[in-house]
């Protein structure tokens, strides 16, 4: 059945392409071997497209062959597990095969020889798991693409958007020179290919075709293949060889005459391409539960003795390879990580083997002479003749050359797929790759810096509006604020009017009145003539208080207490004068009738003051008011209490007779009235007391 298929296929063509010499003997000579295990693996967390895997062991752990020791950190990223037993002795960056040279995050295990594989799921029939089950279990084991750049494997199996896919491609080109590690792959092993393809084609729900491409310079690989998927309806395709028909854009084409659209990918057209070495890994993770550890990788190149094929630890240093191939250190010109039109020169050897390992090339001067120097472009087109991508190179080195980005996305720079065979062909000798290559990584920087800056700045404007929310919602709270204030007021205005409110302002207004006229009183020639006896009385008491010290003072401390005796004096004879002007004002304006009288007047806030025309009665009050003082100075402190209690019981009935009267009345000030009897009630009362202890106020 696969025959009467094959006969049906008929391979296209591709633009381009070139016949580079294929140097693939010198590694077919022997099957796969091996090389002894050295003694540290370093396995970077990183050696796929994607993000770094996370740790999953310290310092001083003992891992087991096959154990996990990174796991895959988001979607696009790849679990990474021990190629052999043995202890952690280093979490550092290590050297990575890159073009940039830059280390990577990795692990260090120091193995023990022991070889001893931690648990393992193995699955006998794998169609008693269901798709999700089986791209989870693949997942899990860090499958990645064994051909490229090493997409990982359950990604590409899941596509996402819904698109149906109806054609499965199994790439067994292996188009590079020098490379020949699936070709010896599918000589030995093509029974695990095929068992892994039927995995694959499971996983896709059993897409209409299934199609394996291999070059017609492999009869050994074509003829183990074909014998493996005897019995199945897969597709072996044979086609001229052709650099780089291994490019998957390139077998699409060839295999399905389908182009996958500029930024598309293959599942965009409904198809799904994987490597040989991937559908091997695949079947060995899902029926043994085997991780990838292991690859086969080439080892070639006239600078070794030993040229040959071997399935190699992942993590084993290429120190360590080349060492065990007879590495002539004065001969290799340099080491190539791949193979010559798209590899890239190794700067140090303590790099290990990772997932994308496919040959480790070793040549002298003689086999791959350096390339001379670089001369300026004629013109030629032979470049654009080669590309199997249908770009046109010389445009894109010179916009590389000037940076000028937008063009070169325009020219679709991002579809080459970087064969080098643009390069190859140049008279010139210019070196177009490595500026499409360079061009390409500032492009990523660039469009990272504009995402991380358009990302910064969103964050500035949604922080903006955020503020400026806030203070809508601020000064919203305040206009309410307000307007609710001026309500308030405008409430309180009409509240004004009414009969309580008017009440009360009445009541002010009445102890105002009252408070203006205590003032005014206050303000009569006779209280001057009261202040100023009172003052002259003080200031006489001061000078006797004086020149009773100056007398008893020791004689150092007579000076000063002289000079405040003079001061004291002074002070009375002034009191004397202003006595003196009262008395004479209080002849003209008159008296009141009584201090007792007067007081209560003040208090009860009805007191005004009494005109006087008459000199006679004017001279009576002066006289009545220097007897009275005349009649205190001479009184004992208890009579003097005795009088001020007299005076305030004379207070207190006249206040009560007004209170009842007010009552009577229904006078509005009747509060004010009782206010000023509890005072004078009071007073009284504590002048009582005082009298009852037996004591005296000054």
């Amino acid at each position: 059945m696969a025959s009467e298929h094959q006969r049906a296929l008929k391979p296209n063509d591709f633009p381009g392409g070139i016949h580079p010499p294929e140097n693939k003997h010198q590694s077919t000579g022997e099957p796969i071997g091996t090389i002894p295990l050295a003694d540290d693996l370093s396995v970077p967390l990183v050696q796929h497209v994607g993000t770094t895997a996370l740790p999953l062991v310290k310092l001083g752990d003992r891992v087991l062959k096959g154990q996990k020791i990174g796991e895959a950190d988001g979607l696009i990223s790849c679990a990474v597990h021990a190629p052999s037993s043995g202890t952690v002795v280093a979490l550092e960056p290590v050297p990575v095969p890159h073009p940039s040279g830059m280390p990577v995050d990795g692990i260090v295990i120091r193995t023990d020889g022991k070889e001893e594989w931690c648990e393992l799921h193995p699955c006998e029939d794998f169609r008693k798991l269901a798709p999700v089950d089986l791209l989870e279990k693949i997942r899990d084991c860090g499958i990645a693409g064994l051909g490229g750049a090493g997409f990982p494997a359950a990604v590409k199996l899941d596509p996402h958007g819904g698109t149906e896919i109806d054609t499965l491609i199994i790439n067994g080109t292996e188009c590079e020179p020098y490379i020949t590690a699936d070709d010896m792959t599918m000589r030995e092993r093509a029974a695990e290919i095929i068992a892994g393809v039927e995995i694959l084609a499971y996983i896709l729900d059993e897409p209409e075709r299934v199609l394996i491409g291999i070059e017609d310079n492999k009869p050994e690989a074509i003829e183990a293949m074909r014998k493996a998927a005897e019995g199945t309806r897969f597709d072996i395709v044979v086609y001229p060889t052709k650099y780089p028909s291994g490019g998957e854009k390139q077998l699409i084409q060839i295999l399905t005459g389908r182009e996958v659209p500029n930024k598309g990918l293959p599942a965009n057209v409904g198809i799904i391409c994987h490597n040989t070495g991937t559908a091997r890994a695949v079947y060995r993770a899902v029926r043994y539960g085997e991780p990838l550890i292991s690859r086969v990788t080439t080892v070639v190149g006239e600078a070794l003795e030993r040229q040959r094929n071997i399935d190699v630890p992942i993590g084993t240093p290429i120190r360590h390879i080349l060492k065990h191939h007879g590495a002539h250190r004065g001969l290799m010109q340099k080491i190539i990580h791949g193979g010559p039109m798209m590899g890239f020169t190794l700067e140090d050897d303590r790099a290990p083997v990772i997932k994308t390992t496919t040959c480790i090339l070793v040549p002298t001067r003689e086999e791959l002479p350096p390339p001379p120097p670089a001369q300026p472009c004629i013109r030629c087109g032979f470049c654009a003749e080669v590309c199997p991508a249908s770009l046109l190179p010389q445009q894109l080195y010179w916009y590389a050359r000037a940076e000028d980005r937008e063009k070169l996305q325009a020219y679709n720079l991002f579809d080459c797929i970087e064969c080098g065979a643009c390069s190859y062909v140049c008279p010139s000798s210019i070196p177009l790759v490595q500026y499409y290559r360079a061009a390409k990584g500032d492009i990523r920087i660039a469009e990272e810096e504009k995402e991380k800056s358009d990302r910064a700045r969103e964050r500035f404007e949604f922080r903006k509006l955020r503020l400026e929310k806030a203070e809508k919602e601020k000064e919203e709270k305040r206009k309410a604020r307000r307007e609710a204030a001026e309500q308030a007021r405008k409430q309180r205005e009409q509240n004004a009017e009414s009969p309580e409110a008017k009440a009360a302002k009445q009541e002010a207004d009445v102890v105002a009145a009252a408070l203006a006229r205590v003032k005014a009183k206050q303000a009569t020639p006779e209280q001057q003539l009261a202040r100023a006896q009172r003052s002259l009385t003080s200031a006489e008491h001061r000078v006797e208080r004086m020149e009773k010290k100056l007398q008893e003072a020791p004689a150092e401390q007579r000076d000063q207490l002289a000079a405040q005796l003079k001061a004291a004096q002074i002070k009375a004879e002034e009191a004397r004068q202003k006595l003196a002007k009262a008395e004479s004002a209080a002849n003209i304006s008159g008296s009141p009738p009584s201090a007792v009288d007067d007081a209560a007047d003040v208090q009860s806030g009805t007191a005004a003051p009494v005109p006087g025309d008459s000199k006679d009665k004017a001279q009576q009050a002066i006289e009545r008011a220097k007897a009275a003082a005349a009649a205190r100075a001479t009184m004992s402190d208890a009579d003097k209490l005795a009088a001020e209690i007299e005076a305030l019981k004379a207070r207190v009935a006249k206040s009560e007779a007004r209170l009842q009267k007010a009552r009577d009345e229904n006078d509005p000030n009747v509060d004010a009235f009782a206010t000023a009897l509890e005072k004078m009630q009071n007073k009284l009362e504590q002048k009582m007391r005082e009298q009852n202890n037996g004591g005296g106020a000054d």
